[in-house]
């Protein structure tokens, strides 16, 4: 961009790599909701941000898709191809030259020819020993000739190219003068090596190497050490292909190699090549094999490109794993899944290592005391806002009634203004917003800064004091109320915390016994096997609640699934009993008798059809003048809530 004159001009060019800078940025909401899911159904959030990352979003796949997407590659691989192709064109151009040899014997009706006929008649079943026995023919045929010259030339690039990559094509119509250079490289590069081996300081040697032979090695190492690295996996690779061909055609095709090029020399370099690299590089994968089961025939250079392949996508397979210690998505080697699998699925494992940053970068985790991972408030109250859309849009009807003045922690106007704080939902004094951004930025154009906002001051309303008060019983998981149930929470803490903020919210679990929770503490609340509803000891925990604010109204809300199965003894001990102790029964009436005389009446939100629950949740309304509903799940977020505002605004 240049800035001079008066206006900013922009020159723009070709992208050629990296992210695409026109693309849609990761959808962190999604990705939010996704991990707020996990860790409600009872995950960690390390696992269950691992578990989204294996899953994806939307438009991104995940590690799942993109490890079945390599197996899938690799399966490929094997079930299209086979290794003798190499022993399949040799045998081709063999038979080829004897075909070409006998037309031109068989019109001659010489002792010469009759004799030529006989040897050729009495060379070995194998092609490797009868392309051997053939090395001393003199043909009397010219294309027979020229055949048989091209298996050498074959038998040298497939050579060269199962331990240079790239190198076969590079070698047709290779000469004499070609085949001495050959030659000399691999002498000495095989010197360099074993220096490199005797621990000998290697570095202007490989220098002078480079400048000699730096044609053969397109990668460009920048070292001895780089140039192993490469030689070494080519080199394995090439084992682990022979190794995975019948013993018959291992054997056929180590015969042959001594007519690589028409030169003996070039096989004995290699093989003094291939010592020294298992020497230099043990740790590679010098013994394992593959099993090829299709119809296209592979050269040695080809398959031993499969098998580098192979190597590759098993590599990938594991580095999409993430099951090593310390494993990250910018482990994943881009480079190799573009070769493998194309540019789609690089985009998607950039957006999905940008993904994983990007939680961690906008403060969704953090760290507890003991090290473990946990949501922040941050994301808590992302999942808030998710699980109260989800409630209006259930309210139908009462939404506009929600956004409008009677939604809010704030009545009538009193003619005050005061400076706009986060979280604030009155209405703008503008006038006063106008006149600060003018006194701060002076004559001239006049720019608003959020320092400059002033908001209505109202009258303060009641205050309430609410309990919600959730059954976390076993039963609750085994049928599929527990993240409902947290969703429910998670919307009325929103509700409360942003738009009722004089209110105050106790949540209380009850289980076998009752314990007061942070939204963050019951997000991540683990489902255990516990027997027992002790609504009496929540109903105690609620009523100590709306004690500690006698000024506010008090509302008690109660989300089970069963009837009261246990209560509180004095010596703060658990009882548990089912069918339900009559003890149980008239201690939990009890409180609901207390919370009577504090003005509060329960409101019980009954999950399921069991009888028994019926009957009580019955007794509970009358004995407190409170209220039953049964929502189905989908619905319960949006009664809890929808009964918390018809409440609250019904004693205002």
């Amino acid at each position: 961009m240049s800035t001079s004159g008066s206006a900013p001009r922009y020159a723009y060019g070709p992208w050629h790599d990296g992210p695409d800078p026109l693309a849609a940025p990761v959808d962190l909401r999604s990705a939010l909701d996704a991990l707020g899911r996990e860790v409600m159904e009872g995950g960690t959030p390390r696992s269950a941000l691992d578990e989204v990352l294996r899953r994806g979003t939307r438009d991104t796949a995940g590690l799942d898709e993109l490890t079945r997407r390599v197996w899938q590659r690799r399966a490929e691989i094997q079930r299209r191809h086979r290794l003798d192709g190499t022993l399949q064109e040799v045998r081709r151009l063999l038979d080829q030259a004897l075909d070409a040899e006998r037309r031109a014997l068989f019109p001659d009706p010489s002792d010469d020819a009759r004799f030529r006929e006989s040897t050729l008649d009495a060379l070995p079943s194998g092609t490797a020993a009868a392309v051997r026995e053939l090395s001393t023919y003199d043909w009397r045929s010219s294309d027979a000739r020229e055949a048989y010259e091209r298996i050498g030339e074959l038998l040298g690039r497939d050579l060269m190219d199962s331990r240079f990559q790239g190198m076969k094509d590079a070698l047709r119509n290779v000469t004499p003068e070609d085949t001495e250079r050959i030659a000399r490289m691999m002498s000495d590069l095989n010197d360099l090596l074993l220096a490199h081996l005797r621990g000998e300081d290697t570095t202007e040697r490989f220098e002078k190497f480079m400048r000699e032979h730096g044609e053969f090695f397109p990668e460009n190492p920048r070292d001895t050490e780089e140039l192993i690295d490469a030689l070494a996996a080519r080199a394995a690779a090439a084992q682990r292909m022979l190794n995975s061909t019948s013993d018959q055609q291992r054997a056929e095709l180590s015969d042959l190699m001594s007519s690589a090029f028409g030169d003996p020399r070039l096989a004995e370099q290699v093989a003094t090549l291939d010592a020294n690299l298992r020497a230099l590089r043990p740790g590679e994968d010098w013994t394992s094999s593959g099993r090829f089961r299709g119809n296209n025939p592979l050269g040695m250079g080809e398959g031993a490109q499969a098998m580098e392949d192979l190597a590759a996508l098993d590599a990938l397979a594991e580095q999409l794993a993430q099951s090593y210690p310390g494993a990250r998505l910018e482990d994943i080697d881009l480079d190799a899944l573009t070769g493998q699998l194309g540019e789609e699925s690089t985009v998607d494992a950039r957006r999905l290592a940008e993904l994983e940053r990007e939680l961690r970068a906008q403060g969704i985790l953090d760290r507890a005391p003991d090290g473990t991972l946990r949501l922040s408030p941050k994301a808590l109250r992302r999942l808030g806002e998710t699980a109260f859309r989800d409630v209006v849009g259930r309210l139908h009807g009462r939404r506009g009634e929600r956004d409008t003045a009677h939604a809010g922690a704030a009545g009538e106007p009193t003619g005050a203004s005061r400076p706009w704080a986060f979280g604030d939902t009155e209405p703008w004094d503008v006038p006063r917003t106008v006149r600060n951004a003018v006194l701060r930025g002076g004559p001239g154009r006049v720019r608003l800064d959020v320092s400059d906002v002033e908001v209505t001051e109202t009258e303060q309303r009641a205050r309430a004091a609410v309990a919600l008060c959730v059954d976390t019983s076993w039963s609750m998981v085994q049928d599929g109320r527990w993240v409902p149930m947290k969703r429910t929470a998670l919307a009325l803490h929103h509700v409360i915390k942003t738009r009722y903020r004089t209110d105050s919210l106790e949540l209380i679990t009850f289980g076998r016994h009752a314990s007061t929770v942070d939204i963050g503490e019951l997000v991540s609340l683990e489902g255990t096997w516990e027997q027992g509803t002790n609504l009496h000891h929540a109903l105690l925990l609620a009523g100590r609640h709306l004690r500690r604010h006698p000024d506010a109204e008090p509302i008690v809300l109660v989300v089970t699934d069963g009837e009261p199965t246990a209560h509180l003894e004095p010596d703060a001990q658990p009882v548990f009993s089912y069918p339900p102790l009559p003890e149980t029964l008239r201690r939990t009436l009890s409180e609901v008798d207390g919370l009577a005389r504090l003005g509060a009446s329960v409101t019980v939100f009954m999950l399921g059809e069991d009888e028994r629950l019926k009957s009580f949740v019955d007794i509970l309304a009358r004995r407190g003048g409170g209220r039953v509903l049964a929502p189905d799940l989908d619905g319960l977020g949006a009664s809890v809530v929808g009964d918390y505002l018809r409440t609250r605004r019904s004693r205002r």
